[in-house]
């Protein structure tokens, strides 16, 4: 599967996130973004956006015009080439409990946090810091509330951090799932650096369609942290792999994306329970009554 990087600096953090925010509505829409400070004190950040089709080539130039970026430098990876290409060492995130770090950052693991080792963090994920913190935070929020998942899957798990949040305070067996064999291989080897193997199980599929994962359901928590495309037209298969008072978590959306996510989930049995915004993100938390 060819892969294109297009990337871009921007002087500020901030407006270099707001433009990552804006690559999502591309289309073809971007398989990952990422934003990383460059490391040449210049003080400037890097844009980047990985594709799996040829990116709009009009679209990404009037993105950096109107961000006053430089233009998008757009190139073709060898297949062999991607895994290397996109790794980056993770900045902390604390979320809750949850403390996600590169391994560069042992040493800043507080002694009392759920610790996760994520050395691919730019891999198969979207907007890493928004989209998985509030993940985590809802995932923490509904353990300390009292819910023990005892069936959880991943859809679409890039890194697995998820998944394996869920195996840390669970005991049960977690499954991981993701449409590129690549993410698979990576979200494998996060698995075994955080001690996990065997109690999350990751496999390749798009949405719900392997064999395994259907005959595993119902679940009673599902975490999705795709976009919201995806998550729409994963909707039906949602209400009918959620078990009953089951959870979702939803995200990877946008703030202006939220409603439209809400309303495909509303006729698949689902009512909102929590909506959060972190950065340019929105994550919600949904249960099928």
């Amino acid at each position: 599967m060819p892969t294109y990087t297009a990337y871009t600096t921007l002087a500020e953090r901030d407006a270099a996130e707001a433009l990552e925010a804006q690559l999502e509505a591309l289309t073809p829409a971007p398989y990952g973004t990422g934003v990383f400070e460059i490391e040449d004190g210049s003080g400037r950040y890097e844009v980047g956006a990985y594709f799996t089709e040829n990116p709009d080539a009009i679209g990404l130039a009037l993105l950096a015009a109107v961000n006053g970026a430089q233009d998008f430098a757009v190139s073709e990876l060898p297949d062999q080439d991607w895994v290397a290409h996109v790794r980056r060492e993770l900045a902390p995130v604390a979320a809750g409990r949850f403390f996600v770090y590169g391994s560069h950052d042992a040493d800043k693991v507080p002694q009392d946090a759920i610790a996760l080792r994520i050395d691919a963090a730019m891999a198969f994920g979207t907007g890493h810091h928004g989209t998985t913190l509030g993940c985590l935070l809802a995932l923490d929020t509904l353990e300390q509330s009292g819910f023990h998942a005892r069936n959880t899957i991943d859809v679409g798990c890039g890194t697995a951090v998820l998944a394996m949040a869920a195996a840390k305070i669970w005991p049960e067996t977690v499954l991981a799932s993701d449409i590129d064999p690549v993410a698979v291989e990576t979200a494998c080897a996060n698995v075994e650096g955080n001690g996990l193997a065997g109690r999350v199980n990751c496999l390749q599929a798009a949405g719900f369609d392997a064999d395994d994962l259907r005959t595993a359901a119902p679940y009673d928590l599902i975490f999705a942290n795709i976009l919201k495309s995806p998550l729409i037209a994963l909707a039906p298969d949602m209400g009918r792999y959620c078990a009953q008072s089951g959870y979702i978590i939803l995200s990877g959306i946008l703030h202006d994306q939220a409603d439209d996510v809400i309303a495909a989930y509303r006729p698949e049995g689902f009512d909102l329970v929590a909506r959060n915004e972190h950065g340019d993100w929105t994550t919600l938390v949904l249960q099928r009554g």
